[in-house]
């Protein structure tokens, strides 16, 4: 398939969903402990056209757990947006779709795609792609549990002996999904090898829905390889974006036709950083920022020079302030473009 300009040099012409005109089609991925709302008001600046939450189980919004209304939390400038569901109950996971329309979701994503194993061992995620009469008495609940539009997120199957991304995207369209979302491996790849775009593509030729291709995009021209490869109507980036928001604006300038941003100046870079942690700080409070930090900033600083040093030095502190100053006075030591030592693949 080849890759043709339309007449505003736009890569895809985007679509509809629900009331809303999607029209850069890039998406952030869902990604459990990442996802959350100081780091999705860091990503919707570089070009975004739609977020996900976090997954959120099922039996957590049963439950009622304090942490599960956290996730819902939304942004006023988020919209549209997606609350992504999880489990293999159509009566729990129907209540958690009404519960996230609820919670202001434009429209409601049902996850099938996780691999975790203990995700898995409750026969939700990927797992539930293993039973397709199952995953269309799921999908038939939640579509008919709420009067927004209904997504669905999977892998290619469970293993490379039991593929079956066409089966359940012929599923998800007769049972009334709007959008379907294929990662491009299956279950037990885990997020291992490669991804496998070809079978993206089996998805969007056996339906009518849109299909987002999600696996291995890292830049633009990854991007645009995807799309040429599978057909795809967007493209969805995840694991590439932890520590490097900047791809998401690499992405969006190959999708728009628009030249390669230049990479960001070392204040550029502190000045992202600082607001993440400012975005965490209040979002989950100092205590759990902390944590949070120690995760998302060594990302930020993942192949940079001196990066091994600043990882030492910002792990052991415990003070919030201390931590800023520590994370200021190694980014802005940065020179802006020649920074990276290696170059580190992120699938």
């Amino acid at each position: 398939m080849d890759l043709q300009l339309n007449a505003d040099t736009h890569l895809l012409p985007g679509f509809k969903l629900g009331n809303f005109n999607i029209d850069v089609p890039l998406v952030l991925a869902p990604m459990a402990g990442i996802t959350d709302l100081p780091f999705r008001k860091i990503c919707k600046r570089f070009g975004v056209g739609l977020m996900v939450t976090e997954m959120i189980a099922s039996r957590a919004v049963d439950m009622g757990r304090v942490r599960t209304e956290r996730m819902a939390e939304l942004g006023p400038d988020e919209h549209p947006i997606s609350i992504q569901v999880a489990g293999s109950d159509p009566v729990f996971v129907a209540e958690a779709a009404r519960w996230a329309v609820g919670h202001g979701a434009d429209f409601v994503d049902i996850n099938m795609g996780c691999p975790v194993k203990k995700i898995c061992k409750q026969s939700a995620g990927s797992a539930m792609l293993k039973d397709e009469p199952l995953v269309a008495r799921v999908l038939e609940a939640v579509v008919k549990a709420v009067d927004v539009p209904v997504t669905l997120k999977i892998r290619t199957g469970w293993d490379e002996s039991s593929k079956n991304v066409e089966n359940i995207a012929r599923i998800a369209e007769e049972c009334g999904i709007q959008l379907l979302t294929v990662h491009g491996r299956t279950r037990a790849q885990m997020f291992h090898g490669h991804a496998h775009w070809e079978d993206i593509g089996l998805a969007k030729a056996a339906c009518s829905i849109p299909v987002i291709g999600n696996g291995d995009v890292v830049d633009g021209d990854s991007a645009k390889e995807m799309i040429r490869i599978s057909g795809c109507d967007g493209v969805m980036v995840g694991r590439a974006v932890q520590g490097n928001p900047w791809v998401l604006g690499e992405v969006y300038a190959a999708l728009t036709g628009q030249p390669k941003p230049a990479a960001p100046t070392a204040l550029e870079r502190w000045q992202v950083v600082y607001e993440h942690m400012n975005n965490l700080a209040e979002h989950h409070g100092v205590q759990f920022a902390s944590k949070m930090a120690r995760k998302h900033v060594l990302w930020y600083s993942k192949g940079l020079r001196g990066s091994a040093d600043f990882r030492g030095h910002f792990q052991v502190e415990t003070d919030w302030q201390k931590m800023l100053d520590v994370a200021e006075a190694y980014f802005m030591s940065l020179d802006g473009h020649e920074e990276f030592e290696d170059v580190v693949p992120v699938a």
